[in-house]
């Protein structure tokens, strides 16, 4: 089937593209408001974007109920800092109630049953249940459309990390198999990382700057 998505709704679309870029990692970013107030939302248009300097992105949408800006985009806007929280299967459960559409004045923390705690770098709190924690200062929001189905692009440097000790092997590098991060797909679908496995990259065919 060839499909223009300009003849067909933006719902059709979402679903075209969330069924096709799987799985989605999930960026559970806390936040605060002006006031102080916090909040908790996960994001699964969430990556990597380099690692020099390190950059993450999120991508925030407009609540369907009253198509408003979701709160963890005012926030960033208005504070400019926040904290990506991994999500894991034993948090999962949490990272779900978290993700209701709620009033500003709700504490997704205390509603799911979550620790803040404090972050090093930023002002936003961490999710202590959480192993993996990138604290970040945005440097850019990148507006893409205000309208429904739009949303926006964040991007934000992290300047702290805290990584649970007994994730680590040596000093760098994260074992999955102790991680147990879960992954997004299309409607209500998750996936766990249980089936591995390896290929060795080809070596590169660029001559080196001499």
């Amino acid at each position: 089937m060839e499909i223009n998505p300009n003849t067909i709704p933006y719902a059709s679309t979402y679903k075209l593209l969330t069924g096709s870029v799987v799985p989605r990692p999930i960026g559970w970013v806390s936040s605060l408001n002006a006031e102080g107030q916090p909040n908790l939302a996960p994001f699964s248009y969430f990556t990597v974007v380099c690692a020099n300097p390190p950059t993450v992105l999120f991508c925030p949408g407009y609540r369907k109920a009253d198509r408003e800006p979701k709160d963890t985009l005012k926030n960033v806007r208005a504070t400019g800092e926040f904290v990506l929280n991994i999500v894991t299967e034993d948090t999962a459960n949490a990272m779900n109630i978290s993700a209701t559409e709620l009033p500003a004045d709700v504490n997704e923390f205390a509603l799911a049953n979550l620790t803040p705690t404090p972050s090093q770098k930023v002002a936003p709190p961490r999710v202590e249940e959480s192993p993996i924690h990138f604290e970040c200062k945005v440097t850019q929001i990148i507006d893409i459309n205000e309208g429904p189905g739009g949303g926006s692009i964040v991007l934000g440097q992290v300047v702290h990390m805290h990584v649970r000790e007994d994730l680590l092997i040596g000093s760098d590098k994260i074992d999955i198999s102790k991680l147990k991060p879960i992954g997004r797909l299309a409607g209500g679908g998750y996936t766990r990382v249980t089936d591995l496995f390896e290929m060795s990259r080809l070596p590169s065919q660029i001559r080196p700057i001499s």
